[in-house]
């Protein structure tokens, strides 16, 4: 099993999902959406798993500046958006086996163990 977590290194939410992960001993692989961007293809693959929405940041910059336009948006022009800013990826992103399984972290989730371990 490869569990890998994007996002980015200054994220608390993705800092508290690492302290999680390491209190637990789950081994991971963390990639840094800003220094390696994901596929469009991968983007895509994500989208189908998990859904657009939910993968969204709402809370970002980058979201904001899109303006009201974004709330028509079919799945192909998020995964298009996603593709050209990573940066509006909710953190963190957990693929395991090289399928997207979660986005966001709660550690008080029943589901997480299952999910991730």
């Amino acid at each position: 099993m490869t569990l890998q977590v994007y996002g980015i290194p200054n994220c608390g939410t993705c800092k508290k999902a690492f302290q999680w992960l390491a209190d637990r001993q789950i081994d991971y692989e963390f990639i840094n959406t800003k220094d390696h961007p994901p596929s469009q293809t991968m983007i895509q693959d994500w989208v189908k798993a998990l859904g657009s929405k939910p993968m969204r940041n709402t809370s970002g910059q980058s979201y904001r500046a899109l303006g009201d336009k974004k709330q028509a948006w079919s799945d192909d022009q998020w995964v298009g958006a996603f593709a050209q800013d990573a940066m509006l990826l909710k953190r963190p992103l957990f693929v395991k086996d090289d399928k997207a399984v979660m986005v966001g972290f709660r550690a008080n989730e029943a589901v997480l163990q299952q999910t991730l371990a």
